[in-house]
């Protein structure tokens, strides 16, 4: 239908039968309003504060790691007898019986045998930071008590 046909059609209605269309026009025009630009906008709004929490979080995260990586660069090198016998002290105070270490040129392998989760995680991050020892590779399983098994290769400082 062209607009003359539309304008004819529309001189022909009743009144109240205007009024209706109408009404009905202006319902559905606020309907398209709500759901195109005020629901999202809504949303957007009441997501927002949560959101910000959870960037303020990551970069503080972020700060965190920045100044740990600043005091890694700063420190001094490390020959690979140090880092060795670092890494060895490390192992026994960290993980104790529940870890064997063999080396392997300029690699160190750790074999865990129950290992729990804590202690684990505690000892990479010590031996990283202390004897700049690095996981190049693991395989590791978690038993059904929740304790590790496997091996974890590290890289050492070289000579």
């Amino acid at each position: 239908m062209n607009t003359a046909a539309l304008r004819a059609r529309w001189e022909t209605l009743a009144p109240r039968e205007k009024l209706m269309v109408a009404a009905t026009t202006a319902l559905v025009v606020l309907v398209l309003v709500w759901l195109v630009a005020l629901r999202p906008a809504l949303n957007v709004l009441r997501s927002s504060e949560r959101q910000q929490r959870e960037l303020d979080a990551q970069v503080q995260q972020m700060m965190v790691l920045r100044q740990q990586a600043r005091s890694l660069r700063s420190q001094p090198k490390l020959g690979r007898d140090e880092a060795q016998r670092l890494l060895e002290q490390s192992l026994r105070q960290r993980l104790g019986v529940s870890a064997r270490l063999v080396y392997n040129g300029d690699r160190a392998t750790v074999t865990l045998t129950g290992t729990p989760p804590d202690a684990l995680a505690n000892w990479i991050t010590q031996a990283r930071v202390d004897a700049r020892a690095l996981p190049s590779e693991a395989h590791l399983t978690r038993s059904a008590n929740g304790q590790w098994n496997g091996t974890i290769v590290l890289s050492l400082p070289s000579r």
